[in-house]
């Protein structure tokens, strides 16, 4: 039984709609913590309670802007400052992600520079969902809770019970995500071959496979402006297919991408709310990983697995 004064979770300013359904799942307040803001555009941070000898739960995903990292690094200072037991920086969506390695000459290898920047505020431990590569983990020197989005994903596909089913990845990196949730819904696997041209613009792309007759839904981690998981919907309609839905982690949505959604041959587009979504597209589907994250929570603070919580 975990002791309720044992422990305190906090939100920054972007993830507090977040932190409030994971507090109401834990059954605990939200902890009081102030961001003042300057005119200069500088901004502190200051827990209003006494966080002495507690574990501290930070949630904070860091989209943009870069704001957000800020301050969740912020926090975690001030909590070591405060003399928190440990500090856990809850990161529903780490961004940087995308740059995991030098593709090309003379680039930063952005995740690594943020996983140094978490490390060196002060942090005991990271939990997140749905890295961009599995090997971010091993940018980090403290331990790492990497949680799935399938925990809430897959339940959603199964209640559409749909029939000729046919899993899909945009492109061939996605390929390992998309054929777990093939395998478990035991369904065929389709895949799309993209070129670029430049980053966010798609030269030219083709169908790995059968979708004539087919329900297709596309997997991927996250949608960003939304051409690849557009582009494939509209050519796998024109294929043949019977639907096209996509299922992503992650809800950037950035630039055109919510008209490109609304104009697609889509039928939905389901996202988590590790990012929160404003823009009105009709077919966004949002479903909440904030149980998945008090449970992560629970077992964090009991010592157990967290591993018995995956389906996939």
């Amino acid at each position: 039984m975990i002791d309720p004064n044992s422990f305190m979770v906090f939100s920054g300013g972007a993830s507090r709609y977040l932190a409030e359904k994971i507090c109401l799942s834990l059954g605990c307040p939200l902890g009081q913590l102030q961001i003042t803001h300057f005119s200069d555009g500088e901004f502190a941070v200051s827990y209003e309670q006494s966080i002495r000898g507690r574990d501290i739960f930070l949630v904070q995903s860091t989209f943009p802007n870069s704001d957000n990292l800020m301050e969740l690094l912020l926090m975690i200072d001030a909590a070591k400052r405060a003399s928190a037991r440990t500090i856990n920086a809850v990161i529903p969506y780490f961004g940087w992600a995308r740059q995991d390695r030098k593709d090309k000459p003379r680039v930063s290898i952005g995740a690594k520079l943020v996983a140094d920047l978490l490390s060196a505020a002060g942090v005991h431990r990271v939990i997140t969902m749905d890295l961009h590569a599995d090997q971010i983990q091993g940018f980090f020197n403290v331990p790492v809770d990497h949680l799935y989005a399938s925990g809430v994903i897959l339940p959603y596909l199964q209640s559409l019970k749909l029939e000729d089913l046919v899993i899909a990845s945009p492109d061939v990196g996605g390929s390992k995500r998309a054929n777990t949730y093939a395998k478990y819904l035991g369904c065929p696997l389709v895949l799309c071959n993209k070129t670029r041209a430049r980053a966010n613009v798609i030269e030219s792309m083709q169908i790995i496979g059968d979708v004539e007759g087919k329900n297709v839904v596309i997997i991927d981690d996250m949608v960003d402006t939304a051409g690849t998981i557009t582009k494939a919907a509209d050519i796998m309609k024109a294929s043949g297919a019977k639907s096209v839905r996509a299922c992503a982690s992650h809800c950037v949505m950035s630039g055109p991408a919510s008209e490109r959604v609304q104009n697609s041959a889509l039928e939905e587009i389901v996202f988590t709310d590790s990012i929160p979504y404003h823009q009105g597209c009709s077919k966004v589907v949002q479903l909440s990983v904030a149980d998945m994250f008090a449970d992560t929570i629970k077992r964090v603070l009991e010592n157990k697995s967290i591993s018995d919580q995956y389906i996939v």
